[in-house]
């Protein structure tokens, strides 16, 4: 009697992924707390400091926010903008450190060499038949393309001394394998883009908030006084509401900036991810039918 084999399937040959496991993501709900934390110092005793007001409020029970008037300098006028100020200040500050950790993690995930160069290199080494050597080049190029290729490869290697699966079974097990990695590669690129996107908005609406309630304020004293001191009052108070407009504005200037850089320079990385992949496929389906 003949010998039946048992039907293989691509789920016989499942492997481990190479890619390292991510870290939490502590820095989104520290750094907003620390940034408010130091841009309500920097009004209060930078912007605040009672030096560089000609009429320095000395009641110890106003510690929070002490009624200083008559600014000496042109930053501490920005004091007199009110409380809004120091939330404006720690939006600029988490928009300053959202975009360094994101420029130094794309930096670091767009590899240490042009990602179209490295595909190149890759397809002929694959071409030749050398994959060990297509891995070689991974480990050189690092970044998230290489992370991925080299998923990618390890499985391409493997399939190529399968002898139970069809070529289109085991380029679909490459293209599972790439996928896989892909999943896992995509997340780190676009994280914390949520909190540029988000600034980029709510710090408009604060400092229009911090200018509406100035403004109020300053209206209020033009009708408990009169004459020439109320509309110097007046001028005086428009002049303090709108740094907090001007600092919310430049804010959301910067978030959006970058928002759309950071926002370029991923899609490019995520365009050389599927061109990796379909090396991948296209090689094996090529040299090893």
């Amino acid at each position: 009697m003949a010998e039946t084999k048992p039907t293989a399937t691509a789920a016989a040959t499942k492997s481990v992924s190479v890619q390292p496991k991510r870290k939490g993501n502590a820095i989104s709900w520290i750094a907003p707390l620390v940034c408010l934390i130091v841009g309500y110092c920097i009004w209060r005793f930078i912007l605040g400091d009672p030096t560089k007001f000609s009429h320095p409020d000395k009641d110890a029970s106003h510690w929070f926010w002490p009624a200083h008037d008559g600014p000496i300098g042109a930053l501490n006028k920005m004091y007199l903008g009110g409380i809004i100020v120091p939330i404006l200040l720690a939006c600029l500050l988490t928009v300053v450190t959202f975009v360094i950790e994101r420029l130094l993690t794309v930096s670091k995930a767009a590899g240490t060499s042009n990602n179209a160069e490295f595909i190149r290199k890759v397809q002929f080494h694959l071409a030749n038949k050398d994959v060990d050597k297509a891995i070689v080049e991974c480990d050189k190029q690092k970044g998230s393309v290489g992370n991925v290729m080299k998923a990618g490869l390890r499985k391409y290697k493997e399939m190529i001394g399968n002898t139970e699966l069809d070529t289109e079974q085991k380029v679909l097990n490459i293209q599972k394998e790439v996928e896989e990695a892909t999943a896992l590669e995509l997340p780190m690129l676009e994280k914390n883009l949520v909190f540029l996107s988000t600034l980029a908005s709510v710090s408009t609406l604060l400092g229009l908030l911090g200018t509406v309630v100035g403004m109020i304020r300053s209206f209020s004293a033009l009708g408990e006084s009169g004459g020439g001191e109320a509309a110097q009052k007046l001028s005086q108070g428009i002049s303090e509401a709108l740094y907090n407009t001007a600092l919310g504005i430049g804010t959301s200037a910067v978030s959006i900036i970058m928002y759309n850089v950071f926002t370029t320079k991923i899609d490019g990385i995520t365009y050389g991810i599927d061109e990796s992949g379909f090396t991948l496929t296209q090689s094996f389906a090529a040299n090893y039918k």
